[in-house]
Protein backbone atom coordinates (compact mmCIF):
# COMPACT_ATOMS: atom_id res chain seq x y z
CA UNK A 1 0.00 0.00 0.00
CA UNK A 2 1.62 3.04 -1.01
CA UNK A 3 1.59 5.61 1.70
CA UNK A 4 1.05 9.30 1.31
CA UNK A 5 0.29 11.30 4.02
CA UNK A 6 2.24 14.39 4.10
CA UNK A 7 5.44 12.85 6.75
CA UNK A 8 5.86 10.60 3.42
CA UNK A 9 6.29 13.27 1.19
CA UNK A 10 9.06 14.82 3.05
CA UNK A 11 12.56 14.11 2.15
CA UNK A 12 15.51 12.73 3.95
CA UNK A 13 17.78 16.16 3.26
CA UNK A 14 14.82 18.50 3.92
CA UNK A 15 15.34 20.27 7.36
CA UNK A 16 14.92 18.05 10.60
CA UNK A 17 12.23 21.22 11.45
CA UNK A 18 10.46 20.71 8.65
CA UNK A 19 10.21 16.69 9.11
CA UNK A 20 9.36 17.21 12.62
CA UNK A 21 6.27 19.02 11.82
CA UNK A 22 5.06 17.11 9.02
CA UNK A 23 5.44 14.42 11.11
CA UNK A 24 3.26 16.14 14.24
CA UNK A 25 0.56 17.12 11.11
CA UNK A 26 0.37 13.30 9.85
CA UNK A 27 -0.38 12.39 13.74
CA UNK A 28 -2.58 15.11 13.98
CA UNK A 29 -4.83 14.37 10.92
CA UNK A 30 -4.63 10.48 11.44
CA UNK A 31 -6.21 10.86 14.91
CA UNK A 32 -8.69 13.10 13.52
CA UNK A 33 -9.62 11.23 10.90
CA UNK A 34 -10.51 8.01 13.37
CA UNK A 35 -11.77 10.30 15.59
CA UNK A 36 -14.35 12.00 12.59
CA UNK A 37 -15.60 8.57 11.38
CA UNK A 38 -16.35 7.18 15.17
CA UNK A 39 -18.51 10.10 15.19
CA UNK A 40 -20.20 9.53 12.34
CA UNK A 41 -20.48 5.41 13.12
CA UNK A 42 -21.55 6.13 16.88
CA UNK A 43 -23.26 9.19 17.42
CA UNK A 44 -24.10 10.72 13.53
CA UNK A 45 -22.44 13.69 14.40
CA UNK A 46 -19.63 15.76 13.20
CA UNK A 47 -16.57 16.89 14.87
CA UNK A 48 -17.70 20.58 14.73
CA UNK A 49 -20.51 19.62 15.79
CA UNK A 50 -18.71 17.98 18.89
CA UNK A 51 -16.71 20.69 18.95
CA UNK A 52 -19.11 23.51 19.50
CA UNK A 53 -21.42 21.43 22.07
CA UNK A 54 -17.47 20.85 24.01
CA UNK A 55 -17.75 24.83 23.99
CA UNK A 56 -20.76 25.12 25.31
CA UNK A 57 -20.28 22.49 28.00
CA UNK A 58 -17.45 24.38 29.15
CA UNK A 59 -19.94 27.15 29.54
CA UNK A 60 -22.82 26.63 31.18
CA UNK A 61 -23.74 30.21 31.57
CA UNK A 62 -24.00 30.29 27.65
CA UNK A 63 -22.17 31.95 25.09
CA UNK A 64 -22.99 34.60 22.43
CA UNK A 65 -22.64 33.24 18.63
CA UNK A 66 -19.59 35.83 18.29
CA UNK A 67 -18.15 34.22 21.06
CA UNK A 68 -18.95 30.61 20.00
CA UNK A 69 -17.25 31.64 16.60
CA UNK A 70 -14.06 32.70 17.94
CA UNK A 71 -13.36 29.96 20.18
CA UNK A 72 -14.00 27.44 17.70
CA UNK A 73 -11.87 29.75 15.24
CA UNK A 74 -15.14 29.58 12.53
CA UNK A 75 -17.02 31.96 10.57
CA UNK A 76 -20.45 33.10 12.48
CA UNK A 77 -22.40 31.53 9.34
CA UNK A 78 -20.47 27.91 10.08
CA UNK A 79 -21.44 28.46 13.62
CA UNK A 80 -25.54 29.88 13.01
CA UNK A 81 -25.56 26.46 10.56
CA UNK A 82 -24.38 24.02 13.30
CA UNK A 83 -26.25 25.97 16.15
CA UNK A 84 -29.85 25.88 13.69
CA UNK A 85 -29.14 22.36 13.87
CA UNK A 86 -28.54 21.32 17.21
CA UNK A 87 -31.24 23.77 18.25
CA UNK A 88 -33.92 21.94 15.65
CA UNK A 89 -32.91 18.56 17.51
CA UNK A 90 -33.62 20.09 21.06
CA UNK A 91 -29.66 20.01 22.13
CA UNK A 92 -29.47 23.48 22.19
CA UNK A 93 -31.21 26.69 22.87
CA UNK A 94 -31.34 30.24 22.15
CA UNK A 95 -31.99 32.23 25.63
CA UNK A 96 -32.18 36.31 24.85
CA UNK A 97 -29.45 38.85 26.29
CA UNK A 98 -30.91 41.34 28.40
CA UNK A 99 -28.44 43.75 27.52
CA UNK A 100 -28.64 43.46 23.93
CA UNK A 101 -31.88 43.04 22.13
CA UNK A 102 -30.07 42.10 19.01
CA UNK A 103 -28.16 39.48 20.33
CA UNK A 104 -28.68 36.00 22.40
CA UNK A 105 -26.64 33.03 24.24
CA UNK A 106 -26.33 29.93 23.07
CA UNK A 107 -26.41 26.94 25.64
CA UNK A 108 -27.08 23.15 25.66
CA UNK A 109 -30.34 21.62 26.81
CA UNK A 110 -30.62 19.05 29.28
CA UNK A 111 -31.01 16.96 26.27
CA UNK A 112 -27.73 18.34 24.99
CA UNK A 113 -25.93 18.14 27.84
CA UNK A 114 -26.41 14.02 28.29
CA UNK A 115 -25.99 14.37 24.58
CA UNK A 116 -22.75 15.86 24.94
CA UNK A 117 -21.87 13.63 27.99
CA UNK A 118 -22.14 10.51 26.16
CA UNK A 119 -20.34 11.50 23.27
CA UNK A 120 -17.12 13.04 25.50
CA UNK A 121 -16.63 9.73 27.29
CA UNK A 122 -16.27 7.56 23.80
CA UNK A 123 -14.39 10.11 22.45
CA UNK A 124 -12.06 10.03 25.54
CA UNK A 125 -11.73 5.80 25.18
CA UNK A 126 -10.71 6.69 21.94
CA UNK A 127 -8.09 8.84 22.38
CA UNK A 128 -6.77 7.09 24.90
CA UNK A 129 -6.73 3.90 22.64
CA UNK A 130 -5.33 5.54 20.26
CA UNK A 131 -2.48 7.02 22.21
CA UNK A 132 -2.12 3.14 24.40
CA UNK A 133 1.35 2.77 21.87
CA UNK A 134 3.20 4.85 23.86
CA UNK A 135 3.73 4.23 27.90
CA UNK A 136 3.13 6.47 30.71
CA UNK A 137 6.62 7.56 30.81
CA UNK A 138 6.49 8.20 27.11
CA UNK A 139 3.25 10.37 27.58
CA UNK A 140 4.99 12.32 30.14
CA UNK A 141 7.76 12.83 27.61
CA UNK A 142 5.85 14.02 25.03
CA UNK A 143 3.98 16.34 27.17
CA UNK A 144 6.82 17.70 28.33
CA UNK A 145 7.96 18.12 25.05
CA UNK A 146 5.03 19.49 23.35
CA UNK A 147 4.89 22.09 26.04
CA UNK A 148 8.31 23.58 25.38
CA UNK A 149 7.73 23.61 21.66
CA UNK A 150 4.39 25.57 22.23
CA UNK A 151 6.11 28.06 24.38
CA UNK A 152 8.69 28.42 21.53
CA UNK A 153 6.41 28.59 18.74
CA UNK A 154 4.20 31.47 21.13
CA UNK A 155 7.49 33.07 21.62
CA UNK A 156 8.72 33.34 18.16
CA UNK A 157 5.00 34.35 17.30
CA UNK A 158 4.89 37.59 19.85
Amino acid sequence: MLRTDRETIARSDDHRALRIWLRLLTCTQLIEKQVRGRLREQFSTTLPRFDLMAQLERHPEGLKMNALSRLLMVTGGNVTAIVDQLESEGLVERLEEPADRRAFRIRLTRAGERSFGEMARAHEEWVVDLLAGLSRREHEELLKLLAKLKASAMEVGS
